[in-house]
């Protein structure tokens, strides 16, 4: 399987996730749409180690790894706490700087 392949589903899950962001009024989803497109970039970081016959590229999608795992928990605590308070979690209905 050709190295292009990667790099056209890696730009298909960015489009899907960037979409998705867009698109979707539910916190947990766009929020999902964000870890698509982090995805996304990890595959193209992978992919281009593999052209280049490096390691550089797999090392930084593994720290982009850790940095989204720290994102999600961030994110949903942020999402949980804007729930408990609001009982939504749609974005169009999170004014929080509005009384």
């Amino acid at each position: 399987m050709s190295l292009a392949w990667y790099l056209i589903l890696a730009g298909v899950l960015f489009a899907i996730g960037a979409t998705t962001v867009l698109v979707r009024r539910s916190a947990v989803i766009a929020l999902m749409g964000v870890e698509m497109m982090l995805n996304a970039a990890n595959l193209v970081l992978v992919t281009f180690a593999r052209i280049n016959s490096n390691v550089d590229g797999e090392i930084m999608a593994f720290f982009v790894m850790v940095v989204a795992a720290a994102e999600v928990v961030v994110g949903l605590s942020i999402i949980v706490s804007i729930y408990r308070s609001r009982s939504t979690t749609s974005m169009d209905d999170l004014n929080l700087l509005k009384n």
